[in-house]
């Protein structure tokens, strides 16, 4: 990677092998050409919403089993559009360090962009169950009547919530929280978007009558956000509260101590990217192109949870064990 990509880049250190070598670089591009358009970052997230919610559209068709080779196609037309969006994902991140045009609705925006592709998707994946169950009713050995369709139909929708509503919401929220720690360890405040939800709460405090509405909105949003993130992470909480108690504030720590937190941080990345993007979306194709993508919610319900509670286990762990060596 050159020079010119890297710095566009929050990190090395906080790109998985995919997107470091391929995404970024191509992002790159894109941010290049929207730049030059006169583009704003946010408007590039609109764009990845849009293309990924419309891959569902593709992910809703059954795949080589139930429609053959073009249903196949089609499932793989929706991966790629995904990636598509994936792609301007990362590019309105690269376009606002490189135009310097950066904002909290920007951040939150670039938070949503999931929801906005899954949840459609998630949406599609119950609709194509209903449409197409014949393995896993012959499997069960139920008979495929319209009544069960819709009694098996509804439980693949609540798996679809509880998989979307709370599995992948989580589970970005901690991608996200320790990707920022370890840019706060790595370059310091101004390198990273480590926010607390106490200062967050007096910013909306800050706020009146004369803020617009969706200011408020945006601030009450990432409150919670930042509230949800401390929730899960009172370890963290507890040592960054100790080194602002014996140094003022977390950043003003001695070189050694910042050097043993980033190290350890590095260590959890491995961890971290099976919470991303990547990870998920091969094994999302790989369910769909095997025709079994409501199989999927098992999956991010079980694996990816059990992944997402090692890595804060194991983070929280160096956090309590860090804190008790600080006199």
């Amino acid at each position: 990677m050159n020079e010119q990509v890297s710095a566009t880049l929050k990190s090395s250190e906080t790109e998985d092998w995919i997107d470091y070598h391929w995404l970024r670089p191509l992002g790159y591009r894109w941010a290049k050409l929207f730049a030059k358009l006169g583009t704003h970052p946010n408007t590039v997230t609109v764009y990845s919403m849009i293309l990924g919610a419309v891959s569902c559209i593709f992910f809703a068709q059954g795949s080589i089993f139930y429609e053959g080779l073009c249903g196949l196609l089609l499932n793989v037309v929706g991966f790629l559009l995904l990636y598509w969006a994936y792609v301007f994902d990362n590019t309105d991140g690269q376009l606002a360090r490189m135009t310097g045009k950066k904002s909290k609705l920007g951040r939150i925006l670039d938070g949503a962009a999931g929801y906005a592709w899954y949840i459609p998707i998630y949406a599609a994946i119950v609709y194509r169950f209903y449409v197409h169950h014949d393995m896993e009713f012959s499997w069960l050995g139920i008979a495929d009547t319209q009544t069960n369709a819709l009694i098996a139909t509804g439980v693949v929708f609540v798996l679809g919530l509880v998989s979307g509503v709370v599995c992948l919401a989580n589970q970005q929220r901690t991608a996200d929280y320790y990707i920022q720690i370890h840019l706060f360890f790595l370059k310091g405040e101004k390198g990273s978007e480590l926010d607390n939800s106490e200062k967050q709460k007096e910013l909306l405090a800050q706020m009146n009558e004369m803020t617009p509405w969706w200011e408020r909105l945006v601030q009450k949003t990432y409150v919670t956000y930042t509230l949800q993130q401390e929730k899960r992470t009172p370890c963290f909480q507890a040592l960054m509260a100790k080194l602002k108690e014996k140094y003022g504030n977390a950043e003003q720590a001695p070189q050694d101590v910042k050097d043993r937190i980033h190290a350890f941080s590095l260590s959890n990345m491995r961890y971290v990217f099976t919470l991303i993007f990547n990870f998920r979306t091969i094994f999302l194709m790989l369910f769909c192109v095997l025709d079994l993508p409501a199989e999927y919610f098992l999956f991010e319900i079980i694996v990816i949870t059990l992944l997402e509670s090692y890595t804060i286990r194991r983070h929280e762990a160096f956090c309590r064990q860090c804190a008790a060596t600080i006199d």
